[in-house]
């Protein structure tokens, strides 16, 4: 029986990826959402002429009122939300799920979101569907890394990781994301109280293999709160930063500015520092990373480090948070279903399973290595 998934934004930067895979995947019959109906019109035939299949469009606000009733007339199993930025964002699309009794799943990397997806857990659990949040490279790969060498600690103390992209630009709305934590507090954990950190501050320069020395500053993840209770680390940070150190300036700058009160309209500023950065992608390496370090004890009783590094090269680091959710499908279509209720998507997707979804075997490297912590 053919699997049915429909990707909300299916045309934008992240949803654009997801729908070319599932597109090609066998067993998958793909719908793209959408409300701008040219836009849909277009990825829709590139879509059918890259497959040689038939994909389908639905035009409207996934949103609104009608969704439950698409849903039902489509007979989608899965629906994929990529309709950022989710700060500040409704329920609604996982509320129109529920109702119509279509699983989900979406993208946000906003840790007021997943956290706060658990408000729908009674209702999903009722309705007997999964609703999964943060289905992205935090915090589903993330603790994907970490529990695939969890075994080899007996106590884990510390968990210090984050991201390097490629000046490669995401679409605005993901930059509109990015930036709405600059120049405001963090929390993070520092001998396991909470500890709070300005977002976009305390430049951190890193070095990272195959990359060189990247510049690092606070940004916020949904890891945050979800590692503390499912490894109990006691101290925890997340950091982010641009392949150009010009980029982690800029942001630091904005962040700056933004934290004194200087800049009342981030949408705005957000939009100009995108087409700022398209204009510098001709400098960039193509290249992109998530590392993980973690720290505490080993199962012999003596310190162990760990230190984890996912490398993209040509320009392949947004394959990352886009495949959890390919994966996410592809193992739904076998026949997997999610326990239901509503909760941040960690757990769900093995490694392997992330990897082979992504497919880019020369251009995505994992080096996984453990020392012992003195």
């Amino acid at each position: 029986m053919v699997f049915r998934v429909m990707v909300v934004g299916g045309y934008g930067n992240f949803g654009s990826i997801i729908c070319r895979h599932l597109a090609v995947m066998p067993g998958v019959h793909l719908v793209v959402a959408g409300r701008d109906d040219s836009k849909l019109r277009s990825k829709v035939q590139a879509l059918q002429a890259l497959s040689g299949s038939d994909c389908e469009g639905w035009c409207g606000d996934a949103m609104g009122p009608q969704l439950p009733s698409a849903l039902r007339t489509l007979a989608i199993d899965l629906v994929i939300h990529t309709g950022g930025p989710f700060q500040g964002q409704p329920y609604s699309v996982a509320l129109n799920c529920i109702e119509a009794g279509v699983h989900y799943c979406d993208l946000s990397d906003c840790r007021e979101f997943v956290s706060g997806i658990s408000v729908l857990d009674g209702r999903a659990r009722e309705a007997g569907i999964a609703v999964l949040s943060g289905c992205s490279s935090v915090p589903s790969l993330s603790a994907a890394i970490i529990d695939e060498n969890r075994q080899r600690f007996q106590r884990i103390d510390t968990i210090e990781h984050g991201i390097s992209s490629s000046a490669k630009m995401p679409g605005l709305s993901t930059v509109q994301g990015v930036l709405a934590c600059a120049g405001k507090p963090i929390r993070q954990f520092r001998n396991g109280q909470p500890h709070y950190v300005p977002g976009w501050q305390d430049l951190t320069l890193r070095r990272m293999p195959r990359l060189g020395t990247r510049l690092l500053a606070n940004v916020d993840a949904p890891d945050m709160d979800i590692f503390v209770g499912r490894y109990g680390a006691q101290n925890l940070s997340f950091k982010a930063g641009s392949g150009l150190k010009l980029g982690g300036l800029a942001n630091y700058l904005f962040a700056r500015a933004a934290g004194a009160g200087l800049i009342k309209d981030r949408s705005r500023w957000a939009a100009r520092l995108h087409r700022l950065g398209t204009y510098f992608e001709r400098f960039s390496d193509r290249k992109s990373a998530m590392y993980i370090d973690v720290t505490g004890i080993g199962t012999d009783g003596q310190p162990l480090r760990m230190t984890a590094q996912l490398t993209a090269t040509r320009d392949k680091g947004p394959e990352i948070p886009s495949c959890a959710a390919v994966a996410l499908a592809s193992k739904m279509s076998k026949g997997y279903v999610p326990q239901p209720g509503a909760r941040a998507c960690v757990g769900e997707i093995t490694v392997e399973q992330y990897m082979t979804a992504i497919n880019e075997p020369e251009n995505l490297d994992l080096s996984v290595r453990f020392f012992p912590d003195r």
